[in-house]
């Protein structure tokens, strides 16, 4: 009698489970081939290799219980997606997983005006958070670019940034408390709805970030905000180089600003965005140089601008101020197309470093080498008041690949590896506000060092002890053909 093989018994293992599922769950576990494709791949351009061997999509608390148990009794590894607009490969349903959706978990719950805050389960869209909060004169502060069809839920996992933190914090600052289903099916209330808390380990904070990895969120209480009163007033300035423009954006936190927003943008990315918007709409920018857009806000918000435009033209700067929303709005505008404008040019490997505010022109230069050693185009646009830098590696040619190792050409990644490591001897991080995902574990261990990237890895197991959740999210399991 011949032993089943390894693939044969794993499929038999899902098989089980499947059914278990479909018995339980009934419509909302799906196997139709289109719907598992469409969840291999997030807005990165990486796809999972292999088929996921279905999708659940979960519209209550006991729907992704009972997902998680019976991956649990079945052993089969479970993926938890959103609206799938990753930019690190973290949701991509891989092969022989379950992927569990919650983007239709999609209600508002409460909105608490007296306590400034909102409960809210994960598949809310951010935008559509904060157009309900707006009826009662408040917003949801995390501000992503993609808010407008990324959940709060996959907010929370990555702990998003966007172009109002240096002044109005990321996600971690926006979140009060969760309510966690466990790998084993289990439910886990963590935080607080009070201003202050601080019983026992902060497992909110823990949670916040995790990418799926320790559990699956399906209810968030977060803060609200007042909306800001007084105007907006913007600033578009203009420099010779990018590293003087990001010499006067650190002039400017230097003078204890705090603008709203404040972007930068380099020259590569502005011939792009000429290129994408015409003359006409790009006529405020000289050709060469760098655009730096600063946004005041509040009761202050002119006095701020006049003080910050007093720095950045004895910055060099040519800079102006504008109050009227038209015009401020064309300059916003210049910002708002630098992703299309790549996007048009061919497929781009968008790419997160941080690195201290004060040290941004140094990692500019690094970059603005590394493109002149090896001809790679690196549009970049920074979040200058926090020091975020996205450089923009454009992959020649049409990408065809379904693995982004392959789409990626080997000496994008070599670029893209010196990039990292630049950022971590300037004292910066690997990831501002993208997260790890799969595309940047390799070097996770290079930034936490051998003792935090174990301590690490058994928290992992503490919460997921058979490895189930986002497997290869972070930590590459030992088959896994990427792990380094």
């Amino acid at each position: 009698m011949t032993a089943s093989s390894p693939a044969a018994s794993t499929a038999t293992t899902a098989g089980s489970a499947l059914r278990r599922l479909t018995a339980e769950l009934g419509s909302a576990v799906t196997v139709e081939p289109a719907a598992l494709a469409a969840v291999r791949s997030d807005k990165s351009g990486w796809q999972a290799p292999g088929l996921p061997c279905a999708v659940v999509n979960a519209r209550s608390v006991a729907d992704v219980q009972a997902t998680l148990r019976i991956a649990t009794e079945f052993r089969v590894p479970v993926v938890t997606r959103g609206a799938g607009t990753g930019l690190a490969g973290g949701a991509c349903g891989t092969d022989g997983s379950i992927v569990l959706s919650v983007a239709g978990m999609d209600r508002i719950l409460e909105i608490n005006p007296d306590d400034e805050l909102a409960v809210v389960e994960p598949g809310v869209i951010n935008q559509h958070l904060n157009d309900a909060l707006a009826d009662y004169g408040l917003w949801f502060a995390p501000d992503p670019a993609s808010k407008a069809i990324s959940t709060v839920g996959g907010n929370i996992a990555t702990n998003a940034g966007g172009l109002l933190c240096a002044k109005y914090g990321v996600t971690r600052e926006a979140v009060l408390g969760l309510t966690v289903v466990l790998a084993d099916g289990s439910l886990l209330r963590t935080g607080h709805r009070t201003v202050k808390g601080v019983t026992g380990y902060d497992l909110t904070a823990l949670i916040t970030g995790s990418e799926g990895t320790l559990g699956v969120i399906v209810e968030a209480v977060v803060r609200a905000r007042p909306i800001s009163s007084g105007e907006t007033v913007t600033i578009g300035a203009v420099f010779a180089s990018i590293t003087a423009g990001a010499a006067a954006s650190a002039l400017i936190t230097r003078a204890r600003l705090r603008p709203a927003v404040m972007e930068l943008l380099d020259p590569v990315a502005l011939a792009l965005i000429r290129d994408y918007l015409g003359a006409e709409a790009t006529a405020d920018l000289p050709p060469g140089g760098a655009f730096l857009l600063l946004q005041t806000d509040g009761p202050a918000a002119r006095f701020e601008a006049e003080q910050a435009l007093t720095v950045l033209r004895a910055a060099g700067g040519d800079a102006r101020l504008e109050s009227d929303p038209v015009a401020a709005d064309r300059l916003l505008a210049i910002r708002r197309a630098m992703h299309p404008a790549l996007a048009s040019h061919g497929t781009v490997l968008i790419e997160d470093i941080c690195v201290p505010r004060s040290r941004m022109a140094e990692m500019f230069a690094v970059i603005a080498d590394i493109s002149a050693r090896t001809g790679l185009s690196i549009p970049t646009v920074a979040h200058a008041g926090d020091g975020n830098l996205h450089p923009n590696f454009m992959i020649p040619g049409p990408s065809t690949a379904a693995d982004v190792d392959v789409a990626v050409p080997d000496e994008i990644w070599a670029a893209a590896d010196e990039l990292f490591r630049a950022a971590l001897r300037l004292g910066g991080t690997l990831t501002g506000e993208h997260g790890v995902g799969v595309l940047k574990r390799r070097w996770l261990a290079d930034e936490l060092g051998e003792t935090g990237f174990d301590l690490q890895r058994r928290l992992k197991a503490v919460f997921d002890p058979l490895q189930l959740l986002n497997p290869g999210t972070m930590f590459a399991g030992p088959a896994d053909p990427r792990a380094q």
